[in-house]
């Protein structure tokens, strides 16, 4: 968990060197009006008017230099909380997996990490100059008790309507902030939902539709705006309709007083203009809503770092076949059962065919093969050792996995064979094995063409996230990765997997009958349950198993 405190103490040595030049601007704020009253006395008696203007010009400019120091410190402070931040929000994210990261869409998630990342890093300077605000008008109470008792009191009670009308504004923005920041985010997750199926939208032609969809919480975002802006709008008025009455009073109580003999002009001079600065908490507006939407921001954010991620042992992968044994397992997810009791025990080094009808429970089971998800109850071992226990990088450098639709990773082509760049030859051999490296070579720039430039097929990326998975040591897991290849190379790349000369196990979901003919054992999942376990040759005279691949 994170909270609106940790990120505003992330700002390390920025935040005493922006409290310091607001204590430095509310110290010359507060000593100006004084010494300009004193230069104005100095003026009217006609002598020594001198050092009090170059006392002013000196305040004035080391406010000038402290502003300036100031909007460098918010800056910086704000892009270190930023990347700190963002940093946290990509690892929890990451390291969440699959399982961690389904109650977010994805357009959500880069709004939280991009720019609600950036909201709550304001969190610190805001409530620094928020503090700081808070000086001049109660030092320019001190001050005006000090030029006269009475300036003082018709100044307080001006006051206290200006902190009423900022109360209600800070109370008010907080909800305002966060509900436009989820509308953000929900209109970003359509976007990203419709991006991903472009081809599909533009070829069904319902452009049109989609756009409605995703252009349809504009009118919620806009009415939040403007309710934030109505309230802005609202307060700023208020202070507006304050702030002179405040001055007229001082001004009013400031004038009987110097008829009376009891102040000097210059005096009253420096009384009005302490009257300014106690109007002016009606500026603290723009930093309350600053702060409300870093607390939203912060808000957002923690939900995110609340994402539990999966926990990984310390053992390394014991020697072994590659035996992978179920016990128990069972998973459930929003009290849908996915897979019920699966208890197995699967031979190192043979291939494994998962076959099954639509939602039997296929990518569930190759899931938790390949530790992606926990099982809800039970536990997956290899080779005698809960995967659980195992070390996340043993895990990731025994067990390999590949999709129907893989995501490729890296600048290049050979990098999304293998993201560590380990050796350019173990990339050349994972190509080669899973017919990759045919279409790779015929590239612009081969293994180093830029892999956003890389014209691909469905099938291309398929063998790519293939010769991803190609450098597992010990288990090949393939959820429908072969799905999109043609009929020979399919062929040809079952025929590597069923000949593995690292004698790895493989477990392959597939809905082809020839690629469960190539296995050792067929498992026929049904409602997340195993209906059978055997080679395809025994299945196949089962009515209900043929029907299974149409």
């Amino acid at each position: 968990m994170i909270t609106f405190k940790e990120v505003a103490k992330r700002g390390r040595g920025w935040l005493p060197l922006i409290g310091l030049n607001a204590l430095i601007g509310s110290g010359v704020t507060l000593a100006l009006p004084t010494i300009l009253g004193r230069s104005v006395d100095a003026i009217v008696a006609g002598s020594g008017y001198t050092r009090w203007l170059i006392a002013a010009a000196a305040l004035i400019g080391l406010g000038i230099a402290a502003s300036i120091v100031d909007a460098f410190a918010g800056a910086a402070c704000v892009a270190e909380t930023t990347a700190w931040l963002r940093h946290r929000l990509v690892r929890h994210v990451v390291r969440g997996g699959p399982a961690g990261t389904r109650d977010f869409e994805t357009g959500d998630l880069v709004t939280r990490v991009s720019a609600n990342a950036t909201d709550a890093a304001q969190a610190g300077p805001a409530a620094v100059t928020a503090i700081a605000a808070i000086a001049p008008p109660l030092g320019s109470l001190v001050l005006l008790a000090v030029i006269d008792p009475w300036l003082a009191a018709a100044f307080f009670g001006g006051v206290l309507l200006v902190i009423v009308v900022l109360w209600t504004f800070a109370k008010r923005t907080a909800d305002v902030s966060l509900n436009y920041q989820e509308t953000q985010g929900r209109i970003a997750a359509l976007l990203s939902e419709s991006l991903t199926g472009i081809r599909t939208i533009t070829a069904a032609g319902t452009t049109e539709r989609e756009e409605r969809r995703i252009l349809g919480l504009l009118p919620e975002l806009h009415r939040n705006g403007v309710v934030t802006w109505r309230i802005l709008a609202r307060s700023g008025a208020q202070a507006a309709v304050v702030g002179p009455l405040v001055l007229v009073a001082v001004l009013a109580v400031g004038g009987v007083q110097l008829v009376a003999g009891h102040i000097t002009a210059g005096e009253l001079f420096a009384a009005s203009q302490y009257a300014v600065l106690g109007a002016g908490l009606g500026n603290l507006t723009g930093v309350l809503g600053e702060l409300a939407r870093a607390r939203a921001g912060v808000r957002r954010s923690a939900e995110v770092i609340a994402i539990d991620p999966i926990p990984h042992g310390t053992l390394p992968v014991p020697a072994g076949p590659g035996l992978l044994s179920f016990d128990g397992v069972s998973v459930i997810a929003d009290g849908n059962v996915l897979l019920d009791n699966v208890n197995l025990d699967l031979p190192g080094g043979v291939t494994v065919a998962v076959v099954g009808p639509s939602g039997a429970g296929k990518s569930v089971l190759a899931a938790v093969a390949a530790r992606l998800r926990d099982p809800s109850t039970g536990q997956v071992s290899l080779d005698g050792v809960p995967l659980q226990a195992i070390s996340r990088r043993a895990l990731r450098s025994a067990v390999g996995c590949a999709f129907e639709r893989p995501q490729l990773v890296g600048r290049t082509v050979g990098e999304a064979i293998d993201p560590h760049a380990v050796s350019p030859i173990r990339a050349l051999a994972a190509a080669r094995a899973t017919h990759a490296h045919d279409f790779v070579s015929r590239l612009p720039n081969g293994y180093l063409t830029s892999l956003r430039k890389a014209p691909m097929s469905g099938g291309e990326r398929q063998r790519l996230g293939l010769a991803r998975a190609w450098s597992a040591s010990r288990l090949l897991v393939l959820d429908d990765a072969t799905s999109s290849l043609d009929t020979a190379t399919e062929r040809q790349i079952t025929r590597t997997l069923t000949e593995d000369r690292h004698q790895r196990t493989r477990l392959i979901v597939t809905h082809r009958p020839a690629t469960a003919a190539r296995a050792d054992l067929v498992i026929w999942l049904d409602h997340g349950q195993i209906r059978a376990i055997a080679p395809h040759a025994d299945l196949w005279h089962n009515t209900s198993y043929r029907e299974i691949f149409g």
